[in-house]
């Protein structure tokens, strides 16, 4: 069976299949990177818990960051927010991102309930 949370016309947020939760890509505000990361990762971990998951059961992460040169920068936050021993596998690479003013965007798949 497959359970899609906050469906709209365009993508649902949220798409869970075989004990799996599939999040759409995050994207933060703020004027760094670091900003837009904190607070990415807070609109992730609210969307993990809708999907009955955690951090703590993710599985992989891919991340896209508008310039490598804010690669550094982005893994400090990455690195402050992942609890230890839970790291999902992990793709991260340069990406022209939807708008101009955004740094970095995460998507995300979980092990959920």
């Amino acid at each position: 069976m497959i359970e899609r949370i906050d469906v709209g016309t365009r993508m649902s947020k949220i798409v869970k299949h075989n004990g799996v939760a599939y999040l759409c890509g995050q994207v933060g505000d703020g004027d760094t990177v670091a900003d837009q990361t904190r607070d990415c990762l807070s609109r992730v971990e609210a969307l993990l818990t809708k999907a009955g998951s955690s951090k703590e059961q993710m599985l992989q992460a891919q991340i896209w960051v508008a310039s490598m040169d804010d690669f550094a920068e982005m893994n400090a936050v990455w690195d402050a927010w992942m609890p230890e021993g839970h790291a999902p596998t992990r793709a991260c690479g340069e990406s022209k991102l939807a708008r101009p003013d955004l740094k970095v965007e995460i998507i995300i798949s979980a092990a959920c309930s």
